[in-house]
């Protein structure tokens, strides 16, 4: 109680910060490193400083008298975190301009942003730094009356305004308006009014949206930094992230002996990155670590109402995070709050376009633009402008907020059902071209969410088998072939449920199947099954492109078995139905079947006479089409075979430059199989003949 009591005077402050600030006192002396001790816990008393204490005598020095600086502001409880950069920024900015707002959603840290600004700026103002928090207010009419009694200014008519700016005239202060979002409209009146009628007063103001004032310069404050996804960082690598930083501090104030290692950090970044950097978020999560642990907390993190404050000082609207995104869902207008819960439905990043066709809420793409634009304004759709073509989306904690109101409103059924339809016929249109990949590689969150819908028992059969078949290439191109076994499978054993069966369904099925099982388990029987199947149903339909595929499978199974008569006989019949009914491009595909069987089978000369011709004719569309059909970049898989045709003949250098030339092309289209192929079959063949083991 004497420690607060000297260090935090008159202020009322949680005894869980004191242990925060004793933790990182003992981490900043080095308490218990090398055998020294300086802080130790006395049981039922508080801590006591242990280590010798010698005194010496004060220097003398000029004493200057204090001067009694002017301000309202809160002694801040806990220190700030990841934000130096924005706080300076804005330090610079209210030197040169008068109205300055930091906008982001709730529980992003603009207060204390802007604390921190003007507690920096205290100086620089002759009549103070005035925080005016506009939270509780419920009538916008009280807006000048609250700014004059923070003030300390006597208010005697209905309209407060004029005699405010009146009484101001000759002031030079900085006023800070916190939460301005909920009095918009009165609050833009006041710093209009200030801009016009108070040349030396500035004005700092957070919300969740701009005032919209003249002479505005907006600041919006974004997430703090965590890791990428999957990022297997170490804890040290971890720990430079501003979001991890701070729930490592958090945590450590209510678990003295909690610490950020190896064996935790993963969980630690999964929690900071599914709670988007959220400040608020993080403070609210940090301190279950107490009693769920790390991964337990981690795995957690789906259910909104753990995430809540512990704080009983904590004003209603931040007691959780359903409660912050709760007090931006209530300003809006009916119309927004239906346009913003729907926009829930998009797992991933979306386009107007998508937003326009999938939300029936709007009429027209124009409709969505300025809805979007609104609540981009209002801080709940994040926009990211940095391509092409802007894109939107949901924070996590946001947007199962989102997700909560439309079940709450029964409108998921027909979300869902328009928004898997909508992607189900964006990857059917997206085609094998490179365009049409590109194009859908970002769409893979939205596919998952779709597939999720579309397999749960509100779901819909027939759109889940739809969406399996058409998402294939999708897998393929982005090299998810467990996640695209585990699919097909599961569509595979729902096809007898499915009235009016089409064979080309089953047939698509069997042929991923068979791909993903080559990549996944190599030759089991299963595998050979799958292709069997895949050709039994091509030939009687027939389809010439399944019964090319199906032969490549039944290719590929024999040869991983070791059994290269076998395999060699099916790359003949693809080349020969490829000479009859396919294009020259497949009869390329059949030939590097067959040479790479024959430099199996030590016929080096007939293998190098085979792939010769290709070497001339590489063509873009090509290899478009065999990525899709067969897993493999065409150009690479010559190269990789090439490569070791021309060691064994004798030629390593012309190998060695071969496979890096498969290196660099299948890294030039950026596919993960190509480029596993050619380091395994080109360059770590080579240069193992060569002696070079390490690399």
């Amino acid at each position: 109680q004497e420690l607060i009591a000297r260090a935090w005077p008159q202020t009322f402050v949680e005894e869980t910060n004191l242990k925060m600030q004793v933790s990182a006192l003992r981490r900043a002396l080095g308490d218990g490193q090398g055998g020294h001790r300086y802080v130790a816990t006395v049981p039922g008393r508080g801590y006591n400083f242990v280590a010798p204490v010698h005194h010496d005598e004060p220097a003398r020095a000029a004493l200057r008298p204090a001067v009694a600086l002017a301000h309202n502001l809160p002694l801040a409880a806990t220190r700030m975190i990841g934000r130096e950069e924005a706080v300076a920024a804005l330090v610079s900015r209210l030197s040169r301009q008068r109205l300055v707002t930091v906008v982001g959603p709730g529980g992003i840290g603009k207060t204390t942003v802007a604390l921190a600004v003007a507690e920096r700026m205290i100086a620089d103002y002759e009549h103070g730094v005035w925080l005016v928090d506009l939270a509780p207010l419920g009538d916008p009419r009280l807006v000048p009356s609250t700014v004059a009694t923070v003030l300390g200014l006597e208010v005697h008519t209905e309209n407060p305004l004029p005699g405010l700016i009146a009484t101001l005239r000759d002031r030079q202060m900085l006023l800070l308006l916190d939460n301005c979002e909920h009095v918009i409209d009165a609050a833009a009146s006041l710093a209009a009014a200030v801009l016009t009628g108070l040349p030396r007063v500035n004005i700092l103001a957070t919300g969740r949206e701009p005032l919209g004032a003249a002479g505005e310069r907006v600041h919006r404050l974004g997430p703090l930094s965590s890791p990428p996804t999957s990022s297997g960082l170490t804890a040290a690598e971890a720990a430079a992230f501003p979001a991890v930083q701070l729930f490592v501090e958090r945590a450590t104030a209510i678990v003295e002996d909690f610490a950020l290692t190896d064996a935790n950090a993963q969980p630690v970044v999964e929690i900071c990155r599914r709670l988007d950097g959220l400040p608020l978020a993080i403070e609210f999560a940090a301190p279950r670590v107490e009693v769920l642990g790390v991964a337990a907390l981690a795995a957690s993190l789906d259910s909104l109402p753990l995430l809540g404050a512990q704080r009983r000082t904590a004003m209603l609207r931040h007691r959780t995070m359903r409660s912050v995104v709760d007090w931006s869902y209530g300003l809006l207008s009916e119309d927004e709050q239906r346009f913003f819960r729907a926009l829930g439905i998009f797992a991933g990043a979306f386009t107007v376009n998508d937003a326009a066709v999938v939300l029936d809420a709007v009429k027209t793409r124009i409709d969505a633009i300025n809805s979007l634009a609104d609540l981009v304004a209002k801080s709940l759709v994040v926009a990211d402008v940095s391509g092409a073509q802007p894109r939107f989306r949901l924070l996590d904690t946001i947007r199962a907020y989102a997700l909560e109101k439309v079940d709450e409103s029964r409108e998921r059924p027909t979300l869902a059902s328009r928004h898997a339809g909508y992607y189900r016929d964006l990857l059917q249109r997206s085609g094998t071209s490179g365009e049409g990949r590109a194009a859908a590689r970002p769409l893979i969150d939205d596919l998952r969410a779709a597939l999720r819908w579309a397999t749960s028992s509100e779901g819909d059969l027939r759109m889940s088998i739809e969406l399996t078949t058409t998402a294939i290439p999708l897998w393929v191109d982005l090299s998810l072939m467990a996640e695209c076994r585990r699919h097909v499978e599961e569509a595979i054993a729902r096809l007898p449920l499915l009235a009016n069966q089409d064979p080309r369904d089953e047939m698509r099925l069997q042929a991923a199947l068979g791909m993903s099982l080559n990549y996944t388990t190599g030759p089991v029987p299963a595998t050979a099954a799958a292709w069997s199947r895949t050709l039994e149903i091509a030939t009687a339909l027939p389809s010439v492109e399944y019964q090319l595929r199906a032969l490549r499978g039944l290719w590929a199974y024999h040869m991983n078995a070791g059994e290269y008569r076998r395999a060699l006989g099916f790359a003949h019949q693809f080349r020969n139905l490829a000479a009859r009914e396919a294009a020259p491009a497949d009869q390329d595909f059949g030939d590097r079947m067959a040479a790479l069987i024959l430099h199996y089978l030590g016929q080096q000369e007939d293998a190098r006479s085979l792939l010769a011709p290709h070497l001339d004719r590489r063509s873009a569309q090509l290899r478009q089409s065999q990525i899709s059909r067969f897993l493999l970049d065409h150009d690479v898989a010559v190269q990789a075979l090439l490569s070791r045709i021309l060691w064994i003949r004798g030629f390593p250098d012309q190998a060695t430059r071969t496979a890096q030339w498969g290196i660099e092309k299948a890294e030039s289209i950026g596919h993960a199989l190509s480029l596993c192929h050619a380091l395994a079959q080109g360059v770590c063949p080579v240069t193992l003949y060569n002696g070079d083991l390490e690399a």
